[in-house]
């Protein structure tokens, strides 16, 4: 397979695309998406940044991923490597096919609960990386506050592994792959949350949990109403933090 592969960081939309990996894609043949369904916002934003660059985007069906809520963590696992194992077989074909330098643009950061580079890394062509904006970047900037207490950790998690990892001793955490608000039990805790940072139906709140809790599950659903889809994540604060 002579294929180059370029995986770059293009943060929360457009706007956000760096100078490095403006050049970067603009030295690339064609950049390879997976459309979600028949209307998928985030493709729309990797289209706009391949117009914006005049490279030419080629856009395969992402496979179905088991998304079953009764899912223990084997299952769960399992589920992700099956759709990993067909996403690669469907970039495989490409690559293949048209060979040349391709590039993967991935929303936020690369670094941060993304599959690219895994499975990118399985197709045995040389790749790079470069960076792009992480949610959690425009989260801190948007609400002006640093991630950490003064000298003190961040834990970054999913909300799936939330209740887990403050039952561990976390007390200062950033959630993120949210499916929904649960914040029982998180009262005493301060919160400052964002959903589609950077794009429409952008929305933020923050303060005391129980206090704002209610203005965070409106929010969600105005930015859904807004945009067509709903991306949220929040940094959560305990009282002893």
């Amino acid at each position: 397979m002579s294929a180059r592969v370029r995986i770059l960081g293009f943060g929360m939309g457009p706007q956000h695309v760096t100078p490095e990996v403006a050049e970067a894609l603009r030295g690339c043949d064609y950049a390879l998406a997976v459309q979600k369904g028949d209307e998928d916002a985030l493709l729309e934003a990797r289209r706009a940044v391949c117009a914006a660059h005049g490279v030419e985007l080629v856009v395969v069906r992402d496979p179905e991923r088991d998304r079953s809520p009764g899912l223990d963590r084997a299952g769960y696992e399992g589920a992700v490597a099956d759709w990993y194992a067909a996403r690669l077989a469907a970039y495989r074909a490409v690559l293949e096919e048209r060979g040349g330098t391709c590039a993967f643009l991935v929303w936020g950061d690369p670094s941060l609960y993304d599959g690219t580079i895994r499975v990118v890394g399985e197709l045995g062509v040389p790749f790079d990386v470069l960076p792009g904006v992480s949610a959690p970047q425009v989260l801190a900037a948007r609400h002006a506050v640093v991630l950490h207490e003064v000298g003190q950790p961040v834990h970054v998690t999913t909300a799936r592994r939330l209740r887990g990892d403050v039952a561990a001793g976390q007390r200062n955490l950033v959630v993120m792959l949210t499916a929904g608000i649960d914040l029982d039990g998180f009262a005493d805790w301060d919160i400052w949350w964002g959903a589609n940072l950077g794009g429409a139906g952008e929305r933020l709140v923050a303060g005391r949990v129980g206090d704002v809790v209610a203005d965070i599950e409106a929010a969600r659903v105005a930015a859904k109403a807004e945009a067509g889809w709903v991306m949220d994540l929040f940094l959560l604060r305990g009282p002893e933090a």
